[in-house]
């Protein structure tokens, strides 16, 4: 394994730069491009070495859905292709503001309804890593370790290839690698937001990736002079200069930038070959806690 890719689940190797379809949707909110841009965008990122997508049945706005355009733009698929996807919380669209205990998504037949829409809209007969998204409110009534025993089975049945968590804590995480093996963790994380630094490290510890949503801002772009003095100094956009921090922060951190845009999806992999001094680690705040 080089500096540039990862073993995800052990066996799947990666380029640590991937792609999040979820803006090709303009899901839940937000413009999104034409469909034979999105298209566009979907094939060039397999041309630039990017075989990393994150994607969900449940990104979809008036009938644009991520996995449909995947489908069309990519299949029959490339060998070292991943595509990732997501179930649980927001599988109902509103569970995610429910209490845990009324998250449909989260249940027996939820997470079985979401693993068979994924399977069926990205054509595929085993799903190569399925996370299990916990939802924003309490989860007292919901423990982890529930519905990932459902996907275990589901897994069983041979629908799903590895196992990740989504919009975990450090208790949940900890629980989950009880129940479940764990390929990775996907939680908001960037520059201007660290509150997961210790869970980066403990999952770096166990080899396990870290795959941070909202790399470089996501609604709310990251803005500050230190970005601008180090984006000026290579050349750079600032989203190159933060995804190239997450790159530098440490070697299981996989970001998936999503764009609908074939010009900043070339920014976003070119961001993978800038390598930042210890002068603009520095800088920007180091890239260890």
């Amino acid at each position: 394994m080089n500096a540039r890719r990862w073993m995800l689940g052990g066996d799947l190797s990666v380029s640590r730069i991937g792609y999040g379809a979820m803006k090709l949707t303009g899901w839940p909110r937000g413009e999104r491009p034409s469909r034979d841009t999105a298209l566009a965008v979907l094939r060039r990122a397999v041309e630039l070495g990017v075989n990393h997508i994150d994607t969900s049945h449940y990104y979809s706005r008036d009938a644009v859905a991520a996995n449909e355009l995947i489908r069309e733009a990519l299949h029959p698929y490339p060998d070292d292709l991943v595509i990732v996807t997501k179930v649980g919380a927001l599988v109902e669209g509103g569970d995610v503001a429910l209490p845990a205990e009324q998250t449909t998504g989260l249940t027996p037949s939820g997470l079985r309804r979401g693993i068979e829409a994924n399977l069926r809209s990205l054509g595929v007969d085993r799903l190569d890593v399925v996370n299990l998204r916990m939802g924003d409110s309490d989860r007292a009534g919901t423990p982890i370790g529930r519905p990932l025993e459902t996907l275990l089975a589901l897994r069983a049945e041979g629908l799903i290839r590895h196992l990740g968590v989504s919009n975990v804590t450090a208790a949940e995480f900890a629980e989950a690698r009880t129940v479940a093996p764990i390929s990775c963790v996907q939680n908001l994380y960037n520059l201007s937001r660290r509150e997961d630094d210790a869970l980066v490290e403990a999952c770096a510890a166990a080899g396990i990736a870290y795959v941070p949503f909202f790399p470089v801002g996501g609604f709310q772009p990251l803005a500050a002079a230190r970005l601008d003095s180090v984006a000026a100094r290579h050349g750079a956009t600032v989203p190159q200069v933060a995804l190239a921090w997450l790159l530098a922060r440490s070697p299981n951190i996989l970001p998936i930038p999503g764009t609908g845009s074939p010009a900043h999806l070339e920014e976003n992999v070119a961001a993978g070959l800038l390598e930042l001094s210890e002068q603009d680690l520095a800088e920007l705040g180091s890239a260890t806690p």
